[in-house]
């Protein structure tokens, strides 16, 4: 899903560069919303449903990683931080928090379009009940290969697009070490250790909804020097 397909919310306390995004983005295809700070932001998602949300995370009141937070308790819409900060461990703070990306002010708008298609073509579809389909069985939860859908009985586990993204490398190649290297290239992220770490808060937030111990993990495992595996059963 991109361009026309999408609405995105936007969200900075900056009417200048919330004006400049917004006529931006329009001119590129997307329809887009706009919310000046995070009060006004939650005003907008009770009412309206949005594919994608670019947030900044400095903002008067409530800050951008509080408000993703909250959205993440109850949505799997992706969000993109915008951040002004350039310390690792801040981007990693959006991350835990349930973002899916981030973007270091200042930014080229075409860095950031990128980005949101980027993000965008990894949403998964929406989940429907389960016919026939060829499952990988990992304890209580199974995932749908075809369909790229975790379910917990009959119940649908909701994924954010990366995790989604990250399912559908792992479930491609069971019982196979994938390093961090080559996870950060298939999810479309640029290079360098950050990336890596960012790539290890991911499967900690994955782990939470596979695993009964996500901190002794049994299906989402790590192999010491080589990366990632997942252990289907």
């Amino acid at each position: 899903m991109i361009g026309a397909d999408a609405h995105l919310l936007i969200v900075d306390d900056d009417e200048r560069i919330r004006t400049l995004l917004q006529k931006f983005l329009i001119r590129h295809g997307f329809l887009v919303s706009a919310a000046r700070d995070a009060g006004h932001a939650r005003r907008l998602l009770q009412g309206l449903d949005f594919d994608m949300i670019v947030l900044d995370v400095m903002m008067p009141g409530e800050d951008g990683v509080s408000l993703t937070r909250a959205i993440r308790d109850r949505s799997t819409t992706p969000i993109l931080l915008l951040t002004a900060r350039a310390e690792t461990e801040d981007r990693i703070k959006g991350l835990e928090a349930g973002a899916d990306d981030y973007l270091p002010k200042p930014f080229e708008p075409k860095e950031l379009l990128l980005r949101i298609n980027a993000i965008l073509r990894r949403i998964p579809e929406p989940p429907a009940a389960p016919t026939v389909p060829n499952l990988l069985s990992l304890g209580g939860i199974r995932y749908d290969t075809e369909r790229g859908e975790l379910w917990q009985g009959d119940e649908p586990v909701r994924l954010t697009a990366t995790e989604a993204h990250l399912m559908r490398i792992f479930s491609a190649r069971p019982g196979e070490a994938i390093s961090r290297a080559q996870l950060v290239e298939e999810l479309g992220r640029g290079d360098g250790q950050a990336q890596e770490r960012a790539v290890d808060v991911q499967i900690t937030r994955l782990r939470r909804k596979l695993e009964s111990d996500p901190k002794s993990p049994r299906y989402l495992q790590t192999v010491r020097g080589s990366g990632y595996m997942l252990a289907p059963d």
